[in-house]
């Protein structure tokens, strides 16, 4: 912070009349300019080509600020319409930022709940706000312009001064404001003063699953404007048929007398066309034209000459047409693969630079997400330009939503009213418009809009039919769209002709299969939340996007969501990150970690979930054409580019974890949306063994978002599998002794002590080296993930967290020299019906080999489907290194494994753990023929004949269970080795649906085979 310099003005007397607006729906805004299109004006072609004008004066920086606890003890309370400012007590904030990351208020995460009481129009007289403070000058020569001072976002409404003359009022936090106050500067300095309150009116339409914040968040600066220049332009495009031909016409509004020209250039800077004003417009006409998509995100400059200011615009070529219930994007059926995006960072809060929105785009077209949802507002107004430019296709939203009005009973009501207490209030039909208008007026010259969206969870109403209505009329060249108006949220009458597309939240795939095969569909679907990314998650993504592929009709899908909302607040003294969510900050009313629920951490680090999601939007997919013969089938997802320009592909053969053969894919060329095949003949070579085929996509050459050889994607594609040839135990001189609840045996290689009160191994010492620091003992528990919120409520009911084992009756004996425990078994939980009975045998020979079969059967039929099942052991942490066959690198799951794939990897322990911030089951692997851990001298093996899963962790699942914040874990001191015969899948049921059946571990009747060796 800069040093306060001595004031050349006196606040201390300063005479004000003005109205209270925050609690009236009727006055939104009051002295700001008309809606317009987002630019900057520059005063020559050369600040224009360099993008520095000198028409904008910066008012970011440090201002003066005043917090008040209550709005009621603000200034405002002078007597006379007088308040008094002690400038003494003023503080330092900086202009863009938020006041709770600077230490004002504290910070509040809720996702559905209103923070206020539901009383509409009302708000808390307790109402926080900020008075900020600026001076300026300005010059002689300045004064000779108009001047116009833009906000271009205020959480939640602020009332605004010149020079001690009260301006007006606005709110609509995530949109600009613009006052016209010419007439107020004088030369020499000036002063600015702002009053933003923590809450208005417009709370009750801006209920966002979001940390709440507070403040000028956004730029905040004043344009220099000639007397006549171009207030306003709206740029529409249309193409023929064959899109042979373009017309672009520029409809310009004026603000006073000014002549307007317009020249178009190629992304080369070669001038294509041409034109003067005519009738209010420009008109440009181009032959076969460059088009505008997400893949080839090609633009034409537009530069506007209005006298002696210049404007500069990007174009894209879009048409974007609905046939048979099918989106066509320049008379192509795309797909849309994105994420919903919050404006959010762990240290600034709100306020984001174009340089921390790149590194979030960059992020995602690495990753081959090609759209973002705007949740649930308008981002800043030059993002758009970002991803007009980098290729995004874009749900602009409006910022709207109301979805606390669920909870105004103090229940989330299902029932008649649900949702409506403010969408169906005409008290808000205004403000409904007049949201909606000033998001697709600032962004309608934006080539990555596909859709507009009326805003999230508002239910629906009169004030939504009509804002859809003005939408269709204003800007026909876009789709409106919006998800919150079906039965079950809106009780009446709806007309949704206004909506082009029929969009849901966490639609089962069994309820899209439903839509298409069963249903007169009659608009393309969209998934505008799905899979919902919290915590380790989302699994079954594969599931939907082989509907996505099935069905013209399935537009596709935005994950919900793209980053881990969450404040930074330092380290702990052993340098671990604290990052704090919902009830960290001393809040009563909460969501707990609900807004840790993204594809990256706060840090923009990603998770295993966007490797997932990567991986399975790959731009190419292999699959099997004819096996036996080697024949494959390659496809090119992608809508507008040939492989040829953008992959290559090759491919390699490997047997046993080794590299059989290798190549690559070179005399193929795959035009967009279209297949081809190859054949491998090297495959006819393979004689037996564990075999794949694995094909890499990597980039072809450098792009703006990565280098040459970037990885795109892979496919393996399993050809055979090696026979699983089980351990032949060996008979031999084994000491077998037992007493009423222990069995022990011994032989010159091992000392192994059996307790009959659990079944399973107390103590193994194996050639002098003691394996277990624990006794071994069954296991069903996970840690819950994030995904297992609801379904873990039953697993605790029915014990699953807290279970016994009875052991009925064991027996021990010594057969042809290898000793036989069988053991029946029962496992329960306290003041629960047992739920698991268990026939096992164990067989030991005198290398201390051992096979066990387990067989189970699950006797409480109404009982949930288990988290798990198999054996955990606690060994001496010098256990510390992993071998294992399976899939990997990444972490793996029934439904969570398109990242990794089937191979022979070696990991340490200590790099195994994935660091959720909420701790959780994490780190296992799915599907493996063997897994062996070692000391570096000892090593235990691990096989069955059918695949098993396997974690090693320095943490228990009972630490991970309880923690609530990774910087709080502590190691246990062992390696917590557990190998299961399966894992319930991880799905995405945190919001979306429920795990699907395929991937629950719900099986009556199962037999665990395992072998362990040394």
């Amino acid at each position: 912070m800069q040093e306060r310099r001595v004031r050349s003005f006196d606040l201390t007397r300063f005479h004000m009349n003005f109205e209270l607006f925050h609690e009236n729906p009727e006055v939104l805004h009051v002295g700001t300019c008309r809606n317009r299109s987002y630019y900057i004006p520059y005063a020559t072609k050369e600040e224009l080509d360099s993008d520095s004008s000198s028409r904008v004066r910066s008012l970011n920086g440090t201002w003066d600020f005043k917090f008040y606890e209550s709005f009621a003890d603000s200034f405002c309370s002078g007597d006379d319409g007088e308040f008094y400012i002690d400038e003494d007590e003023m503080d330092l904030i900086e202009v863009p930022s938020v006041w709770q990351t600077s230490g004002y208020d504290t910070h509040q995460y809720t996702n559905v709940r209103y923070p206020i009481p539901f009383d509409p129009p009302y708000v808390p007289d307790d109402n926080p706000c900020g008075l900020y403070v600026r001076s300026f000058d300005m010059s002689a020569e300045e004064l000779k312009y108009r001047s116009f001072l833009n906000f271009e976002g205020v959480d939640s409404c602020f009332y605004l001064w010149v020079n001690e003359q009260f301006v007006g009022y606005s709110q609509v936090s995530h949109s600009t404001s613009e006052f016209e106050i010419t007439d107020l500067l004088t030369e020499g300095e000036n002063t600015l003063t702002v009053l933003v309150l923590k809450w208005c009116d417009g709370t009750y339409l801006e209920d966002q699953d979001k940390l709440r914040m507070s403040g000028i968040f956004r730029d905040v600066y004043i344009l220099s404007r000639p007397q006549g220049h171009i207030r306003d332009y709206f740029v529409k495009n249309t193409l023929n048929d064959d899109f042979s031909h373009a017309d672009i016409r520029v409809e310009i509004e004026k603000n006073g007398e000014t002549a307007v020209s317009g020249v178009l250039t190629d992304a080369d800077g070669n001038i294509v066309a041409e034109a003067e004003e005519k009738d209010g417009a420009l008109a440009f006409a181009l032959d076969n034209p460059e088009l505008w998509n997400a893949e080839h995100p090609y633009q034409y400059q537009l530069i506007i000459k209005a006298d002696d200011e210049y404007i500069g615009q990007k174009v894209g070529l879009t048409k974007i047409e609905i046939k048979d219930g099918v989106v066509y994007f320049n008379g192509v059926n795309i797909k849309v693969f994105g994420v919903n995006r919050h404006d959010s960072d762990p240290v600034t809060g709100y306020t984001i630079s174009r340089e921390q929105a790149m590194t979030d785009l960059l992020i995602m077209k690495q990753h081959n997400i090609n759209g973002v949802r705007t949740s649930h507002y308008p981002n800043a107004p030059w993002f758009l330009q970002l991803c007009s430019e980098m290729g995004f296709y874009v749900i602009a939203e409006a910022d709207l939503e109301s979805h606390g009005a669920a909870t105004r009973y103090g229940v989330y009501d299902k029932g008649e009213g649900y949702y409506q207490g403010v969408s169906t209030d005409p008290q808000f039909d205004k403000a409904v418009m007049d949201r909606v208008q000033r998001s697709v007026i600032r962004d309608k010259n934006n080539a990555c809009v596909l859709m507009w969206s009326l805003g999230n969870e508002c239910s629906w109403g009169h004030s939504f039919e009509e804002a859809g209505r003005w939408v269709k009329q204003y800007d026909p060249s876009k789709l409106c769209h919006y998800e919150c108006c079906y039965p079950e949220v809106y009780k009446g009458e709806m007309d949704l002709s206004m909506l082009d597309v029929y969009s849901r939240m966490y639609y089962s795939t069994e309820n899209i299969v439903d839509y298409f095969e069963n249903t007169d569909h009659k608009k393309p679907f969209v998934q505008c939340e799905f899979i919902h990314a919290m915590g380790n998650g989302p699994g079954d993504i594969e599931d939907y996007m082989e509907l996505i592929f099935k069905y013209d009709g399935f537009l596709g899908g935005y994950v919900w969501e793209w980053c881990d909302h969450a404040i930074y607040a330092g380290t702990t003294p052993d340098n671990k990150d604290i990052y704090r969510y919902g009830g960290d900050f001393g809040e009563v009313y909460h969501d707990g970690n609900f807004c840790m629920d993204g594809l990256v951490y706060p840090d923009r680090t990603p998770h295993t979930g966007l490797l997932e999601y990567k991986n399975s939007i790959r731009p190419v997919r292999s699959a099997w054409f004819d096996k036996a013969n080697g024949v494959i089938e390659l496809k090119n997802i992608l809508s507008f580019t040939a492989t040829d320009d953008y992959c290559d592909i090759s491919w390699e053969i490997r047997k046993n974890g080794e590299t059989f053969a290798e190549g690559t894919v070179d005399d193929v060329n795959i035009e967009p949306k279209s297949s081809a095949v190859i054949t491998l003949p090297e495959l006819k070579d393979v004689d037996g063994g564990t075999v794949s085929v694995i094909f890499t996509y990597s980039a072809k050459k450098d792009t703006p978002f990565y280098e040459e050889g970037h990885l795109l994607g892979y496919d393996q594609l399993m050809y055979c599998e090696e026979e699983y040839i089980a351990p032949e135990l060996e008979g031999g001189d084994i000491d077998l002794l037992e007493d009423r609840t222990q069995i022990y045996m011994t032989s010159d290689k091992f000392n192994y002590v059996f307790s009959k009160k659990t079944g399973t191994f107390e103590s193994m010492v194996q050639m002098n080296t003691q394996l277990l620091t624990k006794p071994m003992e069954f296991n069903v528990w996970r840690a819950p993930t994030d995904n297992d919120r609801n379904i873990r409520e039953l697993w605790e009911v029915h014990g699953y967290n807290d279970t016994r084992v009875k052991v009925y009756g064991c027996s021990a004996s010594v057969e042809d020299g290898i000793a036989v425990i069988k053991c029946h078994m029962g496992m329960a939980a306290p003041v629960i019906a047992k739920f698991l009975d268990i026939d096992a045998t164990w067989k030991i020979d005198e290398e201390g080999n051992i096979s066990t079969e387990m067989v189970c059967e699950k006797e409480v039929e109404h009982f949930t489907y288990l988290p798990r099942f198999g054996l955990r052991l606690f060994m001496p942490k010098t256990f510390a290194d992993v071998e294992y066959e399976g899939y990997g690198p990444y972490e793996s799951y029934i439904d969570k494994r398109r990242a990794s794939y089937y191979d022979i990897f070696t990991d340490k322990v200590k790099e195994m753990h994935e660091d959720y911030i909420k701790p959780q089951e994490n780190s296992s692997h799915y599907g493996c023929r063997y897994m062996t851990v070692t000391d570096g001298c000892s090593a235990v093996t691990f096989s069955s004949p059918d695949k098993f899963s396997f974690n090693a962790s320095e943490y228990t699942q009972e630490e991970l269970t309880k923690k609530a914040h990774n910087y709080e874990l502590e190691k246990c001191g062992d390696t917590v080795l557990c190998v299961d015969y399966m894992m319930s899948g991880i799905g995405s049921n945190s919001c979306g649906p429920e795990l699907l059946p395929q991937y629950r571990f719900n099986e009556k009747n199962f037999t665990f085979k395992l072998d362990i060796t040394f």
